[in-house]
């Protein structure tokens, strides 16, 4: 293995990436007990912000495959917290929006979500954490950038 002062900063980013991601995930997943997965909550969070969306638009946001997202809907239904209305003009599609048991379900997360990601933050003086977010904001637009240039947009 190569000891370039490059390599030690991509093990480095590696291992970090991997330890915030698995370890942030086990403190979301603690937090939202097992009413949720972690994959159910983020769709609940984002069908909460859009109002309504299709199993299309979260398949695309989500990058997995439509028949991976119709199985977390399907259980999502089941559950209650999930309503299908067909359109009017266009059967075929079906847009989704949250039942009043899943709105209230995801104020409850968010509640304790943001108590965990408040305990965190609040550690960081407030030039440290905008620098980080700033830092973490270009990331996820550099992030962006490859994949699409990856897939020739």
């Amino acid at each position: 293995m190569e000891n370039s002062p490059i390599q030690y900063l991509i093990d480095r980013y590696i291992s970090l990436n991997f330890q915030v991601h698995k370890k942030a995930e086990a403190l979301i997943k603690g937090k939202i007990g097992d009413d949720l997965t972690n994959d159910q909550y983020y769709i609940l969070k984002y069908i909460y912000q859009t109002g309504e969306c299709t199993s299309s638009d979260l398949a695309a946001v989500f990058e997995v495959n439509k028949s991976a997202i119709t199985a977390i809907i399907n259980r999502m239904v089941d559950k209650g917290l999930i309503e299908r209305t067909r359109d009017e003009n266009d059967r075929r599609v079906i847009y989704l929006t949250l039942s009043d048991e899943g709105k209230e379900l995801h104020q409850n997360c968010m509640k304790k979500v943001r108590v965990l990601v408040e305990s965190i933050i609040t550690q960081f003086d407030e030039v440290e954490i905008t620098a980080f977010l700033d830092t973490y904001e270009k990331l996820a637009q550099m992030i962006n950038n490859k994949k699409k240039e990856e897939l020739g947009e």
